[in-house]
C-alpha cells in the first residue's frame, strides 16, 4: 500500500509537468517580429502565405501598400 501512496502524487506531478509551457526563447517569434519590422519600414504589411514550414520568411510575404504605383500624376 505504501508504494501506491507515493506513486499517485508522482504521476500527478509528472503529468502536470508535461503540460507546462517551455520557458525558452522562441526563435520563430523573434524572426517573425524582425521580418514584420522590416516590412513596415518599407511601407508594407506582413501577410501569411498559408504555408506552415516553420520558417517565418517562407510562411509570410511583405505586401507593400504605400507608394507602390508606376502611374505618374498629371504627366
Amino acid at each position: 500500500m505504501r508504494p501506491l501512496t507515493f506513486a499517485a502524487p508522482a504521476a500527478l506531478v509528472l503529468g502536470l509537468a508535461a503540460c507546462a509551457p517551455t520557458m525558452g526563447p522562441s526563435h520563430y517569434a523573434d524572426e517573425l517580429r524582425r521580418l514584420s519590422d522590416s516590412c513596415e519600414a518599407r511601407g508594407g504589411i506582413l501577410v501569411p502565405t498559408g504555408q506552415q514550414s516553420g520558417r517565418p520568411q517562407n510562411d509570410h510575404v511583405c505586401r507593400i501598400t504605400a507608394g507602390a504605383s508606376r502611374l505618374t500624376s498629371g504627366g
